[in-house]
């Protein structure tokens, strides 16, 4: 029996309006791939800086210079306004006014702290390498520079470096020379790794992002990152002005055994007696680096 011709032109008609289809999807989906592989080309290289802001109006605008003067410029700049007290905002904004790096400012409702802060922005940032400052921290002009090249050499997804220590006048005070290669056995007695230092790839810290801690967020975050990468390379220069101020909350003892014993604790499960240990361990070992630093011991 033969089938009706309106039949066969029915079937062909639904073939060329699934071609079609099919070829529209397929259009579609090389053009998404294109614009993908595009906007990550965009991204190569390119160093996301993430600020939080706190009461640092003394020191703010001399951080920024550093910044702005780097000798590598493919950056933007990401600053989290940590402050219930808006007193400041508009200053934070007057002094980003005047400079014409990309920007973004992020603006919390209420103070959440340094490292909340920080995954704010680690989460809006563009770049392939993030790289973070405290507000009142200064860079040497070429750091961006020397630290890229660094960790594209070395072809490692983590990096730090020496550091000068200065005052609230910028004085220099000390400086703090790190091990060439810190393992988790080290990591975990002392850190010697400045936070003004770190640079890291997106693709490490974007599933392993700070704690809620007060201080020794930046500690904990390093302790659970070796732990993937078994060792941090460091570079032997000083790349980085530390500022020291007596009044900041890193300066405080009190805050800072009781965050030290929370993260062996809590966040690393530690026992409680080894978490005792592992504090006492940490402050002597801070109290040694700090006779070298300061008295030249």
């Amino acid at each position: 029996m033969k089938v009706p011709r309106i039949f066969d032109k029915l079937i062909f008609n639904k073939k060329l309006i699934n071609n079609v289809i099919i070829n529209r999807l397929v259009k579609t989906q090389t053009k998404y791939l294109f614009i993908k592989s595009l906007s990550k080309m965009f991204k190569k290289n390119f160093i996301s800086i993430i600020i939080p802001y706190h009461k640092k109006r003394n020191f703010f605008k001399e951080t920024i210079e550093s910044i702005n003067n780097q000798s590598y410029k493919n950056f933007e700049v990401i600053i989290i306004y940590d402050d219930t007290d808006k007193l400041e905002l508009n200053y934070v904004k007057k002094i980003l006014k005047n400079f014409k790096f990309k920007k973004k400012l992020i603006i919390n409702k209420k103070t959440t702290g340094a490292g909340l802060s920080r995954n704010k922005g680690i989460k809006v940032s563009k770049g392939e390498y993030i790289a973070f400052c405290d507000a009142d921290d200064l860079w040497n002009r070429n750091k961006l520079k020397i630290q890229l090249s660094f960790m594209k050499k070395k072809n490692i997804l983590f990096s730090h470096s020496n550091y000068l220590i200065v005052d609230h006048a910028s004085k220099k005070i000390g400086n703090l020379k790190v091990p060439k290669n810190i393992s988790y056995k080290q990591l975990i007695k002392s850190c010697d790794i400045g936070l003004s230092t770190v640079m890291i790839s997106h693709s490490l810290i974007k599933n392993n992002l700070f704690s809620n801690l007060k201080t020794k967020e930046d500690y904990l975050l390093w302790i659970k990152l070796i732990r993937h990468l078994k060792n941090f390379k460091s570079i032997n220069k000083d790349l980085v002005y530390w500022r020291f101020l007596k009044n900041s909350l890193s300066s405080s003892n009190v805050q800072k055994l009781g965050d030290a014993f929370k993260l062996y604790k809590k966040h690393l499960n530690f026992s409680f007696l080894l978490s005792i240990f592992c504090v006492f361990r940490l402050s002597f070992y801070a109290l040694i680096k700090k006779s070298i630093i300061y008295f030249k011991i």
